[in-house]
């Protein structure tokens, strides 16, 4: 089993569907157990709920952040009953991906054959990938906010998350420097063959 964390847009979803594609693995997100609200831009499939365009016009990007933790608190036992149960002998591969996969709650699990990894992003690269995203250029004032709210919390929670991680010794990869997504999968496959500084 491998698990891949990090923050929105740093190609999670892409490259564990890769890495699960080569392994012959199967690939879930994490939000497909529970999802807190989404990213608030439209795309031509995509309407944004009311309630989503609320919960980040009103919400100062701190209280973005703590809402999100504390919806990834509250669905981690599924997670770690996931995890748990895909880690038994004779059950099959799993490359499990998402933001919810908290370090410090990753550090703590005891089960055999699993690696963990978190991708991060130079805060330009995430910002280009949300603006993009959203069509921010051609975005309305009331738009544009939203995504800069959400992408003030993305940014609090990278580096978050990247303190973490180094204080625990878990292993971390940088999406930078323009490599394909094989690349990335070729690195994700490498750095979760290493051991963390605390062995396991």
């Amino acid at each position: 089993m491998v698990l891949i964390g990090g923050t929105s847009n740093t190609g999670k979803s892409t490259v564990a569907g890769r890495l699960a594609e080569r392994l012959g693995f199967e690939h879930r997100s994490t939000d497909g157990l529970a999802r807190h609200p989404g990213r608030p831009w439209r795309t031509p499939e995509h309407e944004v709920p009311p309630h989503v365009a609320e919960h980040y016009a009103t919400s100062a990007p701190d209280e973005l952040l703590a809402s999100v933790l504390a919806h990834y608190e509250r669905l981690w036992p599924r997670i770690e009953g996931l995890i748990t149960d895909r880690a038994r002998p004779g059950s099959a591969g799993l490359v499990l991906e998402g933001s919810a996969l908290l370090p410090e709650r990753v550090a703590r699990l005891t089960v055999p054959r699993t690696a963990a990894v978190w991708l991060t992003a130079d805060d330009a690269v995430l910002r280009d990938r949300v603006r993009t995203a959203g069509r921010y250029a051609r975005a309305s004032e009331e738009e544009r906010l939203l995504m800069d709210r959400f992408l003030a919390r993305t940014h609090r929670f990278q580096t978050r998350t990247v303190e973490a991680v180094e204080s625990l010794g878990l292993a971390r990869l940088d999406v930078g420097g323009g490599r394909t997504v094989e690349e990335l999968a070729d690195a994700v496959m490498a750095t979760a063959a290493r051991p963390n500084r605390s062995g396991g």
